[in-house]
């Protein structure tokens, strides 16, 4: 997401480097180029020419310190003006009763169902809540079904009534909330293809009668500057709080971002950032501003390893380490600690400067670690624990054992002793980025 307008951005930057002083002149091009990254990534034309002057006139007006490079704080200002563009704080989920109930609008194809049952699956596992959804589209063929599969698919319980009455729907599922304990009641609303009366009466009257904690509209990145059409028509008749955005990383321009909370005060909740049921992410303005310019998202990194990593595997592992010790058993401990994060190659897309090193198109074949772990695991535990003994033949075996060449066991070998090489740094303390 956003790799066009982010790399742009970061031309227009480097265009800074070396000079010794910010003046009108030196930046002008930098400005320029700027500004026709964010028209052609489709920010609103109005924000792109505030957003302009706003670092114009704060990079004019800026004193540079011996101890700063005129690009560095170029680059702080740049950062600064897109955190505040995009929000400025992480707008989190209002949470004012038990159950809190939360409305998801939008129109149809926005991807409002899947959503739903992403943001219920957000949070059972990062709240340790338990949601329950609700199946209020009686509009769409098969609307209700697709919610149920869901819910089978994640575990989690759907509401479900033969009746088309949204109303009595709403209301008998609030009834039994309450009565089974449920921590959350999300509410999956029928979408028409564009705004209309009947559809914003029947959401007003679902409104009034549930009284939501949070309106949130459900909204496709991909429709560029109709979003804000579609936002502020949706807030003319309900109390919308916040919005998700979706379909975020089949978007690589990415402009209706910078241009939602600017133009409609409405604050952005999540983004989709897959299509996997886990593809749902909370919007951070800094983060997000973070990876536009290519500086990596090291919280998010930490936050995906927090919630998959086994503490007293890490733990362990250290103490080995301190001692000098890493052989193959942990090494494959380490590849099924990765596996356990996801896709590598999103992972390694949030790195600083990932797509300047390329790191954002990599593509990795997930068969390529099922490989590694046939290999360690055709080994004898005394090879694993010292795999100075694999000589020929022993590979030979090993190769023979994994169904894998005996090139593969030997490209394995040196990519483990790299990786002993740099634990090693690291317990040192002399690893450096």
């Amino acid at each position: 997401m956003f790799e066009y307008m982010g790399d742009r951005l970061t031309n227009a930057i480097k265009n800074i480097k070396g000079m010794g002083k910010i003046t009108e002149s030196n930046i002008n091009d930098a400005i320029r180029e700027i500004r026709m990254a964010l028209l052609e990534a489709d920010v609103n034309y109005t924000v792109v020419k505030e957003f302009i002057n706003n670092v114009k006139e704060k990079a004019l007006g800026m004193e540079v310190m011996n101890s700063v490079k005129p690009d560095e704080l170029f680059i702080k200002i740049v950062k600064d003006e897109l955190i505040d563009l995009l929000g400025g704080e992480a707008s989190s989920l209002e949470v004012s009763k038990n159950p809190t109930i939360l409305m998801l609008v939008g129109l149809q194809g926005s991807g409002k169902t899947t959503t739903s049952g992403k943001l219920a699956n957000f949070l059972r596992k990062k709240h340790s809540k338990k949601p329950l959804l609700v199946a209020l589209d009686v509009y769409r063929p098969a609307a209700k079904e697709q919610l149920i599969t869901l819910g089978k698919q994640l575990n989690i319980e759907v509401f479900s009534k033969e009746s088309n009455d949204v109303i009595e729907i709403a209301k008998e599922s609030l009834e039994y909330a309450k009565e089974n304990k449920f921590d959350y009641i999300i509410f999956d609303t029928a979408g028409r293809l564009h705004i209309d009366t009947k559809l914003m009466d029947e959401l007003k009257n679902l409104e009034d009668l549930a009284n939501p904690d949070e309106v949130i509209l459900v909204i496709d990145a991909m429709m560029g500057q109709d979003a804000i059409n579609v936002i502020n028509g949706f807030n003319e008749a309900l109390h919308l709080t916040g919005c998700i955005l979706t379909k975020l990383d089949g978007n690589t321009k990415g402009g209706v971002a910078l241009s939602v909370r600017h133009l409609t005060n409405i604050p952005i909740k999540f983004v989709g950032d897959s299509e996997k049921l886990d593809g749902l992410q909370e919007f951070h303005p800094t983060r997000m501003a973070e990876r536009i310019l290519d500086m990596g998202d090291i919280m998010s990194i930490a936050e995906k390893v927090e919630a998959v990593i086994d503490e007293d595997e890490v733990k362990n592992q250290a103490s080995r380490m301190k001692k000098g010790i890493y052989d193959l058993e942990d090494f494959l401990a380490n590849l099924k600690q990765i596996k356990k994060l996801g896709p590598l190659e999103k992972i390694l897309g949030l790195l600083p400067q990932a797509r300047q090193m390329g790191l954002n198109n990599i593509n990795i074949n997930p068969k390529d670690m099922a490989h590694v772990e046939a290999i360690i695991l055709s080994m004898t535990k005394e090879e694993r624990r010292n795999p100075d003994i694999l000589k020929a033949s022993r590979k030979q075996r090993i190769a023979k054992g994994s169904g894998r060449s005996v090139e593969e066991v030997n490209r394995l070998l040196k990519q483990f002793e790299m990786m002993k090489q740099m634990m090693k740094q690291m317990s040192n303390g002399n690893f450096r980025f």
